[in-house]
């Protein structure tokens, strides 16, 4: 497709600064009609000067679009990722990656309502991000075209883009004038901060660069203790009070955050190739993926929470290379949805310095049975004599083994 047959184009827009370039390079380069859309995903800031500025770089007041989607987030996203205790490579709550499918949808879905032909972001062409949200929307409308400036325009640096705004009369704010010292993404689940004086993964994240989280060193010296409740494999309580998806991970934030939660420095594999190394802050979701563990302890039985963690690195490995929307993901989603029938109870958690501690879990459906396990003796169908047999018909392939390894004399 050549630049004049692009009409009407939807751009992911946060109103910073390489948003709004992308914003007039799209104008200036494909000659057409752009549509704004910024997403509440609950990043903590303030949307409206998102709205101001694309009003003051031409877009029609009609052509603006910002949506409120933090219970759409937590609910249908979040917590269906939750259920599967995914962590990308083993320690990675996927916080970033969870929410581009999200945006990705809502640009089709406004590229279908106000007849654009193509949608465009703000990703690089080195990272992970430009994968997930073409996915999606390939997923979504296989004819749609995508636009990823970062791959196409000529400015290759800081300086290059400054220049690019100033000469269109695009606003800089004082802290863009010059190298940013690292980057930021946020929404209500984590923030991430990557580049620059974190690309040496030899030295310490300075303090400033932590957002989310006080330090676990300055958390209070008296632990917090909370209880969670859950209902098929979601958190829906804190304390007895019921809350809102969106309200309770906002709620566990603000418990993490002032406990000294959720803090990780990692190197992490990349989708396109490259190791990076990311600071990421998830205090709630640190809380709330020890809490459903938790709960899952004694209300899971063995085979389907054993099998949950084997199909677990696949399912979060589909998440953070931008799969969401593929068959895969969806035939482990019912997988997983299906175990969660009987993940119902509470869980009493010890919050303190950095740290999250079960100290107590409870479940009108749990597996757990004080008389089997109990050293006392008790009315129950366990004959300590059976273990025997169990024994040794386990063992008859390692005796076998054994005695082909003594006739040889190894």
């Amino acid at each position: 497709m050549t630049n004049k047959s692009v009409k009407k184009v939807v751009l992911a827009y946060s109103g910073g600064l390489d948003t709004s370039i992308i914003l007039k390079w799209l104008q200036i380069t494909y000659n057409c009609e752009v549509v704004t859309f910024t997403a509440d995903l609950g990043q903590g800031e303030e949307l409206g000067p998102a709205r101001d500025k694309a009003l003051l770089l031409g877009i029609k007041p009609e052509n603006i679009f910002i949506e409120d989607l933090r219970e759409e987030f937590v609910r249908d996203y979040v917590f269906p990722m939750f259920r599967a205790n995914a962590a990308y490579e083993g320690v990675y709550l996927l916080g970033t990656s969870i929410a581009r499918p999200l945006i990705g949808k809502k640009l089709i879905e406004i590229a279908e309502k106000v007849g654009a032909d193509a949608v465009s972001h703000g990703a690089t062409g080195k990272g992970n991000d430009q994968v997930r949200f073409e996915l999606t929307a390939y997923a979504l409308k296989p004819d749609v075209v995508v636009i990823a400036p970062w791959r196409e325009w000529d400015l290759r640096s800081r300086e290059q883009l400054i220049a690019f705004a100033e000469q269109h009369q695009i606003p800089i704010a004082k802290d863009k004038r010059g190298e940013a010292p690292f980057s930021v993404d946020a929404n209500l689940l984590h923030a991430s901060s990557e580049g620059k004086v974190l690309e040496d993964p030899a030295q310490e994240v300075p303090d400033y660069v932590y957002s989310r989280t006080i330090s676990p060193e300055d958390a209070p010296d008296k632990p917090t203790y909370i209880t969670i409740d859950f209902e098929t494999g979601d958190a829906t309580a804190i304390d007895g009070v019921k809350l809102s998806p969106a309200t309770l991970l906002a709620k566990l934030n603000d418990l993490g955050r002032d406990n000294g939660i959720g803090r990780l420095d990692l190197v992490e594999n990349r989708f396109v190739g490259m190791k990076s190394r990311g600071m990421y802050e998830t205090p709630g979701g640190t809380i709330l993926a020890v809490a459903h563990r938790a709960i899952e302890s004694i209300t899971l039985d063995r085979g389907a929470a054993h099998l949950k963690d084997q199909i677990m690195p696949q399912y979060a490995e589909l998440i953070y290379n931008g799969f969401w929307f593929s068959p895969e993901r969806e035939m482990l989603q019912a997988l997983i949805d299906k175990s969660q029938e009987f993940v119902a109870g509470s869980v009493r958690l010890k919050l303190y310095k950095g740290g999250v501690h079960v100290v107590g879990r409870s479940s009108p459906y749990s597996l757990y049975d004080q008389d089997l396990v109990t050293f006392e003796e008790g009315a129950v169908a366990y004959d300590h004599r059976d273990a025997a047999g169990f024994i040794k018909l386990n063992a008859l392939r390692l005796r076998t083994l054994g005695q082909r390894k003594k006739k040889l004399g190894l």
